[in-house]
């Protein structure tokens, strides 16, 4: 029996508005929140790859369809194959994965991968070079994600023993002939691991980020690179601790944005030592007029501005070296936003003798704006001063 005309003539239409309706909705959505419908802002700009990737990505972002349907085709998904969603991956014991920060090490072969660890390399370089000619030393910090950490709780085909390989091993190396002074955080967290008396997990297990234990390691390791450059003596300041336990919902779980996963899995308890300044009694504090500058990411900001405050990498940095310091902390932004910041900025550089840059390894390749060459102001002539006497 062959369908009717009619027929024929509902499933076109129906076709058509399928196609129409969420387009001409959004366009309306857009208008009203005085934006540039995402459709035409892709004829505003050249269109390149890294243009259309992001209008891609801000149609994906600002869909009316998308944020009002993903909530129940993620709890579909969840409940259905136990898929948390593309950006989290589950792993053994209770452990969550950022999808990103997996993608960075086995697409390391990729051709952009290996045009993005040049790009970094050449950014560090220069940065490293603009901040010479004032006199200050560079330290350069890659922080591991979890995987490169926790390969054994990924899989049960690593062990703790066998990491991954990451290229982020390639960049230091590199960024080392280059005589660019790198903390190598992969090492220190590997002779963590294999200590039988450190049994405390360095990152937490429902987030990308690193746990209060994986901040002291870092920040200890840091520390003892500053001192030993010479460029800064220890302070004066005996820091004292106060423990404080929070609840946190991993990050990693957030993201997900499945309702039912969020429901399903309790916040994990974290044990932090939150810093606390013995001249005023209260948690610690940055002074910009410090001797010591850190720039980089959220995995500074954890604990730091996140709850309880004054916990994190930068305040534990400052308890080692016994003097306060003064930060620049962009989530996702450590590649080049930190610096751009610090271009509109050019007076935290004042008095300034050593500048510490972190930024998780993913962000290599996936890093908010890349690795955009950032001009800072000239030094100024007391700057040049200290630069020509090497302090």
């Amino acid at each position: 029996m062959q369908p009717s005309r009619h027929r024929h003539r509902v499933l076109a239409v129906a076709f058509v508005l399928t196609l129409a309706v969420p387009p001409a909705v959004q366009v309306v959505v857009d208008l009203a929140a005085q934006r540039v419908p995402g459709g035409l802002a892709l004829f505003m700009r050249p269109p390149t790859a890294a243009n259309l990737r992001s209008a891609e990505n801000d149609i994906e972002r600002e869909s009316w369809f998308a944020a009002a349907g993903r909530p129940l085709v993620q709890q579909a998904r969840f409940f259905l194959f136990a898929d948390p969603g593309q950006d989290t991956v589950a792993g053994r014991d209770g452990w969550f994965f950022y999808a990103p920060g997996l993608q960075y090490l086995t697409e390391s072969a990729r051709r952009e991968s290996d045009s993005a660890r040049q790009d970094c390399l050449a950014a560090v370089c220069t940065f490293r070079d603009q901040l010479a000619a004032r006199g200050i030393h560079l330290i350069v910090v890659p922080a591991p994600g979890k995987a490169s950490v926790y390969p054994d709780k990924l899989t049960a085909r690593m062990t703790a023993a066998g990491s991954p390989y990451t290229p982020t091993r390639d960049l230091i190396a590199q960024l080392t002939a280059a005589g660019v002074d790198v903390v190598d955080l992969f090492e220190a967290f590997a002779q963590a691991r294999q200590d039988p008396a450190d049994s405390e997990p360095l990152y937490l297990a429902q987030d990308t980020h690193w746990s209060p234990h994986g901040v002291r390691v870092a920040a200890q390791a840091v520390a003892e690179r500053v001192l030993d450059s010479g460029r800064t003596d220890p302070g004066t300041i005996d820091y004292t601790l106060d423990p404080v336990t929070i609840r946190r919902l991993g990050d990693i779980i957030r993201m997900a944005r499945a309702p039912a996963l969020e429901k399903r899995i309790a916040p994990e308890s974290v044990d932090c030592l939150q810093v606390i300044d013995p001249r005023t009694g209260k948690p610690y504090r940055d002074e910009d007029d410090a001797q010591v500058l850190v720039l980089g990411d959220s995995f500074l900001r954890i604990y730091e501005s996140d709850e309880p405050g004054a916990a994190g990498f930068i305040s534990h940095l400052a308890r080692c070296l016994k003097r306060p310091i003064a930060s620049i902390v962009n989530d996702g932004g450590a590649s080049t936003l930190v610096r751009q910041t610090l271009s509109r900025r050019p007076e935290l550089l004042e008095n300034k003798k050593v500048v510490i840059w972190e930024f998780v390894e993913r962000d290599i390749r996936f890093g908010t704006e890349g690795w955009q060459p950032v001009n800072l102001p000239p030094p100024l002539p007391s700057a040049r001063g200290r630069s020509a006497s090497g302090f």
